[in-house]
């Protein structure tokens, strides 16, 4: 695996254990979440990231598999972009849903590189 590729790679996996870690020591209720403007913009920016690293990847390899890329990359358009348009909602269907099977998709990536 190309040296650059693999750098955003582990840049994206780091990018999904930091919002892991947002919730390590309090309990992961929607309704916390919803209340709480600090980790909601810390999640946003490590999906900004998540984002930027993956389309990278994409301008240098576009045959790159990674399931889900452009929606990745979409999304980290959507919340630079589209900011407005990002609800609390939305960011807790990636914090529940998205990012652990991206951080999976990576993972498995890497250990077979």
């Amino acid at each position: 695996m190309d040296e650059y590729i693999e750098k955003h790679l582990i840049d994206v996996l780091n990018a999904t254990i930091e919002v892991e870690s947002y919730f390590a020591n309090v309990s992961k209720l929607f309704q916390d979440f919803q209340k709480d403007m600090l980790r909601q913009r810390a999640v946003e920016r490590n999906v900004e990231i998540m984002g930027e690293a993956i389309n990278r990847i994409l301008k240098v390899d576009p045959n790159f598999k990674l399931p889900n890329a452009k929606a990745i990359i979409n999304t980290r358009n959507r919340v630079i972009h589209g900011y407005d348009s990002v609800t609390t909602e939305f960011l807790w269907s990636l914090i529940i849903r998205h990012i652990p099977a991206l951080k999976k998709d990576v993972e498995n990536i890497l250990a077979n590189k």
